[in-house]
C-alpha cells in the first residue's frame, strides 16, 4: 500500500496563483473598464443589456414584420502580422467588424450587434485597448451594438506581443426584402465601390512582397501617407450607404469583394446563365495594387483573383436605376463607377470576366 508523501515542494508551500500560471486577471478587469465607455457610444434601442454580463440580450425591432436573422463571422488573417511587426493596432478591429458587417449587408440585412473574440498570450492593455476602440469605431460606422466578446489570455498559446481577432454579427431583413441576386439579367449594371487599399485580404502575399522588397514602409509613399498608412488602412464599411440605397430603389445583387478578389467574389451572387463582363480601365486602380503587382511580379488576372483591386463592394441594379444609385452613393460620400454590365453565359465559362 502506497504511503502519503509528506514532503512539500517549494511551490507547494508558496502557494500558486493564476497570476503565477501566467493569467492577470486584473488586467483582464481594467481592459473591461476601459473599453466601457467605447462601447456605450454603439448602443441601440434594441439592446437590453450592456458589457460585462453573461450574455447580451437584443430584442428585434418592431419595424420587422417577418424578420429574418443573418449572421456573419471572420478575422483579419495575416494583416495582423503587420500590425506586430509596425506596432499598429487600432485599425486592426474597424478591419474585423467591417469583414463581417459588410458580408451580412450584401444579402440586405441591417447589423444589430457585434460580438468579438481576441486572444493572446500575455494580456498587453494599453494595446488591446486600441484594438477594442477599433471595434467600437467600426461598430458606429456600421450602426450596430458592441454588446460584449471574450478575452482569453492563454499563456504559452501565443508569442510575446501577438493577438488573434475573431468577429461575429448578427443582422436582420425583412423576410420579403431578402438580396438573393435570382433577378440579375442581362443589361443590369455592375456598379463599383471603391475600397480602402487592401482591406483584410491577401495579406500573405503583401508580406511575402515585402520581405522579397524590403522597402522603407515609413517612407511617404501616396501623398502625405507612408507605405505603412497605405497597407494598414482599414476595411470600408459600406453599411449606411447602402442601406440608405435599398431605401430609393431595388438592389438585385451585390459582392462584397474579400478573399478571392473580383474574380471570385462577383459569381457568388450571380445566376448561372449569365456573366459579369468588368472593364478594368473603368476605375483607377489605387497607386498600392500597381507597387504590389510591380514589386511582386505578379501577373494581372492573379491581382484579380487575390486583391479587391481598389473595389470593395459590387452593386448590381437594373440600367434604369444605374443614374440615381451612382448619384445617391456619391452623395453619401462613396466613391462609385459603372464597371460592368451582365450578360448571357456562354457554356461554362467563368461568370467574372475582367479584362
Amino acid at each position: 500500500m502506497n504511503q502519503p508523501n509528506n514532503t512539500s515542494s517549494a511551490a507547494q508551500s508558496a502557494g500558486l496563483s493564476y497570476r503565477d500560471a501566467g493569467v492577470d486577471m486584473d488586467a483582464g478587469d481594467q481592459l473591461v473598464e476601459n473599453i466601457k465607455p467605447y462601447a456605450k457610444r454603439t448602443m441601440r434601442p434594441e439592446v437590453l443589456s450592456g458589457i460585462g454580463g453573461f450574455g447580451g440580450l437584443v430584442e428585434i425591432s418592431k419595424k420587422y414584420k417577418e424578420p429574418v436573422l443573418v449572421s456573419g463571422t471572420d478575422g483579419v488573417g495575416t494583416k495582423l502580422k503587420l500590425a506586430f511587426e509596425l506596432n499598429i493596432h487600432n485599425t486592426v478591429g474597424i478591419d474585423l467588424v467591417g469583414m463581417s458587417v459588410n458580408d451580412i449587408l450584401v444579402q440586405g440585412a441591417e447589423p444589430l450587434f457585434f460580438l468579438d473574440y481576441f486572444a493572446c498570450g500575455k494580456l498587453d492593455v494599453p494595446a488591446a485597448t486600441e484594438v477594442i476602440k477599433g471595434i467600437a469605431h467600426g461598430c458606429e460606422q456600421a450602426g450596430c451594438a458592441l454588446i460584449g466578446g471574450e478575452t482569453a489570455e492563454m499563456p504559452g498559446m501565443y508569442p510575446v506581443g501577438e493577438y488573434d481577432l475573431a468577429g461575429f454579427a448578427v443582422g436582420v431583413v425583412e423576410k420579403a426584402n431578402i438580396i438573393t441576386g435570382s433577378d440579375i439579367q442581362p443589361g443590369d449594371v455592375v456598379l463599383g465601390m471603391a475600397s480602402n487599399g487592401a482591406h483584410s485580404n491577401g495579406y500573405s502575399l503583401v508580406r511575402k512582397i515585402i520581405e522579397r522588397s524590403k522597402p522603407d514602409l515609413f517612407a511617404r509613399f501616396d501623398g502625405e501617407r507612408t507605405l505603412s498608412d497605405v497597407i494598414m488602412a482599414p476595411t470600408r464599411i459600406y453599411v449606411k450607404p447602402l442601406l440608405g440605397l435599398m431605401q430609393t430603389l431595388t438592389i438585385k445583387g451585390m459582392a462584397h469583394i474579400t478573399g478571392g478578389g473580383i474574380t471570385e467574389n462577383v459569381p457568388r451572387v450571380l445566376p448561372e446563365n449569365v456573366v459579369a463582363d468588368i472593364d478594368n480601365q473603368s476605375w483607377q486602380m489605387p497607386k498600392l495594387f500597381h507597387w504590389l503587382r510591380e514589386q511582386g511580379g505578379v501577373a494581372e488576372q492573379e491581382m484579380y483573383r487575390t486583391f479587391n483591386c481598389g473595389i470593395g463592394m459590387v452593386v448590381i441594379v437594373a440600367q434604369a436605376d444605374a443614374a440615381q444609385a451612382i448619384s445617391q452613393l456619391q452623395t453619401a460620400g462613396e466613391t462609385v463607377t459603372k464597371i460592368g454590365v451582365i450578360r448571357a453565359r456562354n457554356g461554362d465559362e467563368h461568370q467574372t470576366q475582367v479584362q
